[in-house]
C-alpha cells in the first residue's frame, strides 16, 4: 500500500478530530494534516482521541489545502453526494473498496481529503481531487458523520494492506474421495437408493461452497469412516 496522509479540511468539531485520531492508529494511520480549522485542538479531542493523542500532537496545521497537499502524489476527496451522469464527472465516485484496491500497488504518497461536518469538501477542493470516494448508505439518510466516514474508510484501507493467514485448501481430488467416502457411508446405512444421488449432489455442493481446508477433509474422512465402522459392526 502507498503512504496514506489524511487531511481534515476546516474541520468545526475537535471532538470529530480526535475520534478521526483515535480510528486512524486503530487501522496503522499516523500522518494526520488539518487545514484551517474552526475550532480548538483541545481538551475535547485529547478526550475522544484516548490513546492516540500522540497522532493529534505531531498532527501538521496548514492556512491552505495546496499547502496540505505537498509531497502528495495522489489526492483522494471523500463525499456523501455523488452521480451516475457522465456530464457531472467532477462528481463521479467510487466505493470505498473499489478505491483500495486501485491504490493498493501505487507507489507515492496519497492525501485522502475528508471535508466539514455541514457542507463537505467544497467545489474548489473536488476539483483538486484526482478521485473521489463515496460510502454506499441507506437512501433515507445517505450522509455520514465525517468520523464515521473516516472509519470506514481506514478500515478499508487497511484491510487492503493486512496480511492474511489462508490455510491450503481440499484439492479435487480429496473432495471426490470426500463424496464417494459419503456415497459409501449412504450405502452402508441402507439410505434409500433412489434418493441417494440427490443427496450425494447436495453433499458435493455443500461441501463446494465451504471450500474446505485439508485439514477440514482429513476430519471430515475420518468421522465418515467412523461413522461407517460403527454401522457395520452394527
Amino acid at each position: 500500500m502507498p503512504e496514506i496522509r489524511i487531511v481534515l479540511v476546516r474541520p468545526q468539531n475537535e471532538g470529530n478530530i480526535g475520534a478521526i485520531a483515535r480510528a486512524m492508529m486503530n487501522f496503522g494511520l499516523k500522518d494526520l494534516h488539518i487545514v484551517a480549522p474552526e475550532c480548538e485542538i483541545g481538551v475535547e479531542a485529547r478526550r475522544r482521541a484516548m490513546h492516540a493523542e500522540k497522532i493529534l500532537i505531531d498532527a501538521e496545521i496548514h492556512d491552505s489545502l495546496e499547502d496540505s497537499l505537498k509531497g502528495a502524489d495522489m489526492v483522494v476527496g471523500t463525499s456523501g453526494v455523488k452521480t451516475m451522469n457522465d456530464k457531472k464527472f467532477p462528481r463521479i465516485t467510487v466505493a470505498p473498496r473499489e478505491f483500495t484496491e486501485k491504490i493498493k500497488d501505487f507507489e507515492g504518497r496519497v492525501a485522502l481529503l475528508f471535508g466539514q461536518e455541514d457542507f463537505g469538501l467544497d467545489q474548489k477542493a473536488v476539483n483538486r481531487c484526482d478521485m473521489l470516494v463515496t460510502i454506499p448508505t441507506g437512501e433515507e439518510y445517505s450522509i455520514m458523520n465525517v468520523s464515521h466516514a473516516a472509519s470506514v474508510m481506514f478500515y478499508e484501507l487497511f484491510l487492503q494492506g493486512a496480511e492474511s493467514w489462508k490455510s491450503k485448501s481440499a484439492g479435487k481430488m480429496e473432495i471426490d474421495r470426500l463424496v464417494k467416502q459419503f456415497e459409501a457411508l449412504l450405502r452402508t446405512i441402507g439410505y434409500q437408493p433412489h434418493k441417494r444421488e440427490k443427496t450425494t449432489v447436495m453433499f458435493r455442493r455443500i461441501i463446494g461452497r465451504a471450500v474446505v481446508s485439508k485439514w477440514e477433509y482429513h476430519t471430515t474422512m475420518g468421522v465418515l469412516k467412523d461413522a461407517i465402522k460403527k454401522a457395520k459392526k452394527e
